[in-house]
């Protein structure tokens, strides 16, 4: 099938960041695209070449949507997966697929499946109610502190919190959750697996994440980690393991805690580009986002290398600070050397909305860490 320049339509469900990025892609390509979202003013509008307002979750939009292109992606995983299952039986190629977007997107069922499969993670209980956890603590048969997780729909910290008391369960919603230990762990890393239609598999190397203790958002990737080869050469075979169980077409983020006996065990995957991959596209050959693209469409797999040591620097609204978006400073951050901004293009900011990144490149990479630690000092996301 000829992709560029032709009648070809990539359709892609959800309208954020992470589509905007992918569309940087489609255009030096020139893929025609077609983007679904429930927003009229999702970033994606001002770079597709058609947009349509849908909800993502209801059956018939995405249906409907979806009988209009050739490929179906997707940038974000609350997505009607009955639909997709339907349009795949129609013979519409929908990477990944539903049943691995199905498995990925309740917490419980993801954690079972890596049981099934053999793939190291931290020991879980899983509830149909979070009214529950009380009784079995009070039963003996869960133990403080565990880190309590929503089933579904969270997404950037949300629907995640570290329990340590019985009180820290007040407000928390009562929906299907999991239970999970503690991991003492030396650093959370994440390593992005590509994997094309033919099964042709590669992989970018670890990075290293860095959270922010309050939002538990990711403040810094950093790549290459900085961690013994030893244990990077562990992370990317076992991230091998789960993109095999899981047989996926595209890519697979996935995410692991180092112990302190330096184990890696498994935390959770996305099947889609994502913010352990945003730095990709000034430090490595071929960005995450052309990957995707690559893979979907059962193109050769790019190369992974990494041309320079590089830090994504998230950029997340200001406590405090709720409206019209306005960047602080972002003249001062693009003096300095090596530093590159994305702006999302959402027009309203609120605490910790993820609203663009900073990506810093240099052969240093603790030099590369020491400026990003400038940037985030120095630019503001802040409102009108």
């Amino acid at each position: 099938m000829n992709f560029f320049s032709s009648e070809f339509k990539l359709g892609i469900l959800g309208g954020g960041q992470l589509g905007k990025m992918m569309l940087y892609n489609t255009r030096k390509f020139d893929i025609h695209t077609k983007v679904l979202d429930a927003s009229n003013e999702a970033p994606c509008k001002i770079a597709c070449n058609e947009f349509q307002l849908g909800d993502l979750m209801d059956f018939d939009a995405v249906y409907n949507f979806g009988k209009q292109v050739d490929v179906l992606t997707f940038e974000i995983e609350n997505v009607n997966t009955n639909a997709l299952e339907a349009l795949e039986k129609e013979g519409v190629k929908v990477y990944p697929s539903s049943k691995t977007l199905r498995t990925i997107q309740n917490k419980a069922t993801q954690k079972l499946f890596y049981k099934d499969h053999n793939i190291p993670t931290a020991d879980f209980t899983r509830f149909a109610y979070t009214s529950e956890i009380k009784e079995a603590i009070h039963n003996g048969g869960l133990q403080l502190p565990f880190v309590w997780k929503s089933a579904q729909f969270g997404y950037d910290g949300n629907g995640v919190k570290v329990v340590r008391t019985i009180k820290d369960l007040e407000g928390l919603p009562n929906v299907e959750c999991i239970a999970e230990d503690m991991i003492p762990f030396k650093n959370e890393l994440a390593v992005i697996v590509a994997r094309n239609v033919d099964g042709d598999i590669k992989t970018y190397p670890v990075v290293e994440m860095e959270f922010h203790p309050e939002a538990n958002q990711v403040e810094y990737v950093i790549c290459p980690a900085r961690i013994d080869d030893t244990v990077a050469q562990k992370a990317r075979e076992v991230a091998l393991n789960v993109s095999k169980a899981f047989n996926h077409v595209g890519l697979l983020a996935v995410e692991m805690f180092q112990t302190k006996n330096d184990e890696i065990l498994v935390n959770e995957v996305a099947p889609r580009p994502h913010n352990s991959g945003h730095q990709t596209i000034e430090a490595s050959y071929t960005s995450q986002f052309e990957q995707h693209l690559r893979a979907i469409l059962n193109l050769p797999l790019g190369q992974t290398d990494s041309k320079v040591g590089g830090i994504m620097v998230n950029l997340v609204g200001a406590e405090g600070h709720t409206g019209g978006v306005v960047y602080e400073n972002i003249a001062e951050i693009m003096k300095l050397e090596g530093v590159t901004p994305h702006i999302y293009g959402k027009k309203q900011t609120r605490p910790f909305r993820k609203m663009g990144h900073v990506t810093i490149v240099n052969e240093d990479i603790n030099e590369a860490r020491r400026v990003a630690e400038q940037v985030k000092k120095t630019i503001k996301v802040i409102s009108k």
